[in-house]
């Protein structure tokens, strides 16, 4: 089997699906470097760019009702949690 991929610092980031290989799987990879790939920088976006870019983000999460009862429950869990009980140093017995 041939995949492509992505070097990455020290990580190897895989294009490809590989449904057929479970995971915790040890697998060898014989690497191949592919010199005829073409690089394009592209050029730093413009503010009004960017600002396109944002504004087709805004509002993707709008009626979305699963989302207010996540977020809710999330609320209630923070507010109840007081934290683990911690054994007293004054109530220990050090012999």
């Amino acid at each position: 089997m041939k995949v492509r991929g992505i070097k990455r610092g020290q990580n190897i980031e895989i294009l490809e699906q590989l449904n057929n290989i479970p995971d915790g799987t040890e697998i060898i990879i014989d690497v191949e470097i592919v010199t005829n790939q073409i690089t394009e920088l592209q050029p730093p976006l413009t503010d009004s760019e960017r600002l396109a870019r944002l504004n087709l983000l805004f509002g993707a999460w709008k009626n979305q009702p699963e989302l207010t009862e996540v977020f809710t429950e999330i609320d209630e869990q923070r507010h109840t949690y007081q934290g683990r009980t911690l054994d007293s140093l004054d109530n220990r017995d050090d012999g």
